[in-house]
């Protein structure tokens, strides 16, 4: 199983199916729905799947012009992988002008800003859907709900996810399959008329706007932290399907079904000072030791151990996880754990999992 998204981009599976050895992961040609930005919006629009109008800029004089017509907020996205930093929503056209000088003209993200995609702002709730697929049949994960600003009230810069909880609320088991089949189906077929097999998980995020769901994003992998609160629940021994998966041969009688799980989760993120923009590292992280119940995870993200002690290595630094009968519950449990963490300057969101969370980012 693939994990890093530059590791599909650099063709991993590609070289391990060269080897005759079973992957789970897309191929790089596939992994492209997630390396490439363009491709994916491209492809979503042959396709006439809901997604946000957009403009490509390939310079930032480009870019410019193309401002000049917008309308705020404005979402910008590096074309490229940019470990979670690459999307921005400009509330304001300084705002958006610092992002195209930053990418563009200072190239802050390499290659990857070198080209933007400038989205229109949806507004709605998020939620995120994680397919298992062998690049014909499919089956999902229970959905799950991110929350990407770094402050509560979705308020903040973006990040790489501040925490997550499933299933989520919305979208409904109905609704969900229905996304499936408008969705996934079409794409996985439009790949193998290009003579591409998808074979791994597809990951789509979803803006549930009042005229539908619409793709905000496709990555070719688990998604951090929705993978922290998705996997607990699962409720049966998936190896032999993920094997089935990579072999591209899923069960016919699991097609558009769901993998069994039961339960919530909820995962709230450590993130050190700074985050997400320049953090602070190698502050002592205590409590990891601390005695965990039944049902209660430490993901370790930015962690390093130093003379026989953890210190933060990372902007995200943990994902605290707890799994129970009921979100409610699950939430309670998650943040008594976070309280037993402590290292200097600690920063997590109090609203992750709350009633009545009201989605704005336009990622």
């Amino acid at each position: 199983m693939i994990g890093p998204d530059a590791a599909i981009a650099a063709g991993l599976a590609d070289e391990l199916q060269k080897g005759s050895i079973p992957v789970l992961g897309p191929i790089r040609a596939a992994g492209r729905l997630e390396s490439s930005k363009s491709f994916a919006k491209q492809l979503m629009q042959e396709l006439n799947l809901p997604t946000a109008p957009y403009r490509l800029a390939h310079s930032a004089s480009e870019a410019k012009r193309i401002l000049a017509a917008a309308t705020y907020p404005i979402v910008l996205k590096a074309d490229g992988l940019a470990a979670g930093k690459g999307v921005v929503v400009a509330d304001t056209e300084r705002e958006a002008l610092e992002v195209i000088a930053s990418w563009m003209d200072r190239g802050e993200l390499g290659e990857s800003g070198r080209t933007l995609v400038m989205e229109e702002f949806l507004r709605g709730e998020e939620a995120s859907l994680l397919v298992l697929t062998d690049g014909e049949r499919w089956m999902l994960f229970p959905p799950a709900r991110d929350h990407k600003r770094a402050y509560d009230g979705d308020t903040g810069p973006n990040t790489g996810g501040m925490g997550a909880c499933a299933p989520a609320l919305e979208p409904n088991h109905e609704d969900a399959l229905a996304i499936g089949r408008r969705i996934v189906d079409p794409l996985l077929a439009a790949l193998r008329a290009r003579g591409i097999a998808y074979r791994g998980i597809l990951y789509l995020g979803l803006m549930l706007t009042p005229s539908g769901p619409m793709v905000l994003e496709i990555n070719a992998r688990f998604g951090d932290p929705e993978a922290q609160v998705v996997l607990p629940l699962l409720d049966e021994d998936v190896l032999p399907l993920f094997l089935r998966a990579a072999q591209g041969s899923l069960p016919a009688d699991r097609h558009r079904t769901f993998l069994r799980h039961a339960g919530a989760a909820v995962c709230v993120v450590l993130a050190a000072a700074g985050y997400p923009k320049d953090t602070r590292t190698g502050q002592r992280i205590e409590g990891l030791s601390h005695a965990r119940p039944h049902g209660i995870r430490f993901y370790c993200a930015g962690v390093d151990r130093r003379a026989g002690r953890f210190v933060t290595s990372g902007g995200r630094v943990l994902g605290v996880t707890a799994r129970a009968e009921t979100v409610k519950r699950a939430r309670e449990a998650a943040y008594e754990a976070v309280s037993w963490i402590r290292f200097d300057g600690m920063h997590y969101r109090r609203d992750i999992a709350a009633p009545l969370q009201t989605g704005r980012t336009g990622t």
